[in-house]
């Protein structure tokens, strides 16, 4: 049991980087990243929901989906979840941490329409994970976007301070440095665990 949390929880984070292999949430990675404290902040916030959504869709999909034969509505119900949940969470943002909620902006809504937040729930009842395999799943899944949002804010800010040809500056640039980011998580995916 302990080896499977260990495989899933690897696989999360590392081999199939929600970001870097699967190519989920890459609006907020791109928008978000070009700051650190913000990155971070969006990282949190989307690990945070990534676990929550995690445990409420595995539960509503196995106790009320399922029983009543439903199944065929569970992105709707999926979908219904996670807006919720970032509902909640940018209320408690602006109450609690307001330069956060300021500097995540437009972003912070985003979330809901977040591919990452909905593949997770989705993969987790592809995969036929229980429940706790599922919240396992979904914590490391945000883990994962933490490291690749973080990593790429890190390398956007010393990319702001270097010389690059004229056609490179700005986007194009960031472009390019999260390609190489995606070539070196590539590197994981022959990775085998016990």
């Amino acid at each position: 049991m302990l080896t499977n949390l260990f495989t899933i929880s690897l696989g999360a984070i590392l081999v199939e980087n929600f970001i870097f292999s699967q190519f989920l949430g890459i609006c907020p990675f791109m928008g978000v990243s070009k700051k650190m404290d913000t990155a971070l902040g969006m990282g949190f916030a989307v690990t945070f929901v990534m676990a929550l959504a995690s445990a409420v869709t595995w539960l509503i999909y196995t106790y009320v989906l399922v029983p009543l034969s439903l199944t065929y509505m569970q992105i709707i119900a999926f979908i219904l979840v996670i807006a919720s949940l970032v509902q909640f969470i940018e209320m408690f943002l602006q109450k609690t941490i307001p330069s956060l909620y300021q500097a995540l902006g437009i972003y912070l809504p985003l979330i809901t329409t977040n591919c990452a937040v909905l593949g997770v729930a989705q993969l987790n009842i592809q995969n036929g994970y229980n429940f706790l395999e599922s919240l396992v799943y979904g914590v490391t899944g945000g883990i994962g976007f933490l490291i690749a949002i973080v990593l790429f804010a890190s390398v956007r800010e010393r990319i702001e301070g270097c010389d690059c040809p004229k056609a490179f500056e700005g986007f194009p640039i960031a472009l390019l440095s999260a390609g190489l980011l995606s070539l070196a998580f590539m590197g994981f995916q022959g990775l085998k665990i016990f």
